[in-house]
């Protein structure tokens, strides 16, 4: 019965694994739809190369940087239990991923290749994984404090904060020291609307991120035994209330419709083991919303060329996932209880202090040795051409 466990717990994970890294086709073609043409190849690319050096970096240091673990024995050892640890690592490698792949939203069409390359192994090797310690590792004695303070451990289930919130405002003072695109502000007060290239792609991403998301969501729980229908349920609830509310604040825009459901399955990751299903919904609603307004907010009224708004879709969303779970999981709101509020206000004040903090040191010591941005002639003909030499239709190209 123990081995059949083991094998059990082992495919369990693993097909979670699978799923979150079928979302990263969903991040692909999500930036892919939403650049212009120029761009969408580097789209493509960036993320699958993010991937592969998360991988790598990863499993040399990030992992053992969260669990004071290592892979560096032999194939015999890292095989005992089916293999459990090394697909758990694989599980939790496609969330640290996530990160990098969450970033090249925001800075599209203008940022450099190689120096972003350097950014992810930094975030993956090391900034992420400390916050994943603290929160999922109990590290340096955090959340022992927050508990003697509050009376609950601060509560992450699946990474509204510990994933989306700490992409987002990782993002966002890279694309603040990046700068806009290209003539889109101008001086005269007018913006140029840098339209999505392909909004059938844009669904596209979006749909196979749904899809993806309840693995993420619900083979968080890592073993068989742990497995709950609320999570999956509530992810459900969440997911439709964003889309719904994104549907009536956007007025029917389709890029807000297809954001929408993200922005509250990203909400409701914290706390989608503790919800009642409609605290769900109403938590997924409240971020539809909120990804509307902030959006509009940042991209017209701040100039912040957030390309495909990723500061208030996984920062903003995931700042208030986080709160959220210490609302909606009380009992009082029809939740399972065991959270506290302060706790998850102190925990997601200090993952959004280290985000903002370690960005800037990052991607500040970047720009001011190798440089972030593509030159402006180099930005004008486009990444494809400027980074990988070919367009998205080199043949239809060829022919005109």
């Amino acid at each position: 019965m123990e081995a059949l466990k083991q094998g059990n717990d082992a495919l369990f994970i693993l097909l979670g694994g699978i799923m979150v890294l079928a979302m990263h086709a969903g991040f692909a073609f999500l930036e892919l739809g939403t650049v212009r043409k120029k761009n969408q190849v580097n789209a493509l690319v960036k993320i699958l190369v993010d991937f592969s050096v998360s991988t790598v970096v990863y499993f040399a240091v990030g992992y053992g940087v969260a669990y004071g673990t290592h892979f560096f024995v032999g194939a015999e050892e890292l095989a005992a239990k089916n293999g459990y640890e090394l697909v758990r690592f694989f599980f939790l490698l496609t969330f640290a991923a996530a990160i990098p792949a969450i970033i090249s939203g925001g800075i599209a069409e203008r940022a450099r290749f190689y120096p972003q390359l350097i950014a992810t192994a930094v975030i993956v090797g090391f900034v992420y994984p400390v916050f994943e310690g603290i929160a999922w590792n109990h590290h340096f004695g955090v959340q022992a404090w927050i508990l003697s303070v509050t009376g609950a451990e601060f509560h992450d289930f699946a990474g509204s904060i510990v994933v989306h919130a700490m992409g987002g405002w990782l993002a966002l003072p890279a694309v603040l020291l990046l700068g806009a695109r290209s003539n889109r502000y101008r001086k005269d007060g007018a913006m140029s609307a840098h339209p999505p290239s392909n909004i059938p792609f844009l669904a596209l991403g979006a749909w196979i991120l749904i899809v993806g998301w309840f693995g993420f969501n619900v083979m968080s729980a890592q073993t068989l035994d742990k497995i709950s229908g609320l999570v999956a349920v509530n992810s459900l609830m969440a997911m439709v209330g964003g889309t719904l509310a994104a549907l009536a604040f956007g007025k029917n825009d389709p890029g807000f419709v297809h954001n929408g459901p993200l922005a509250g399955l990203v909400a409701v990751c914290a706390g989608s083991d503790v919800m009642h299903p409609l605290g769900a919904l109403a938590v997924g609603a409240v971020a539809g919303a909120v990804f509307v307004v902030m959006f509009t907010l940042t991209q017209n009224k701040w100039k912040i060329d957030d390309v495909l708004g990723v500061w208030p879709l996984h920062g903003v969303c995931g700042t208030w996932g986080g709160l959220a779970a210490g609302i909606f999981g009380s009992k009082a709101l029809g939740g399972l209880g065991g959270v506290s509020f302060g706790a998850q206000l102190i925990g997601t004040t200090l993952g959004v202090m280290w985000a903002v903090l370690m960005s800037c040191v990052v991607y500040g010591t970047l720009k001011w040795t190798l440089g972030l941005r593509l030159t402006q002639e180099e930005e004008f003909e486009g990444a494809d051409r400027s980074i990988h030499r070919i367009g998205a239709t080199p043949e239809h190209e060829v022919n005109w």
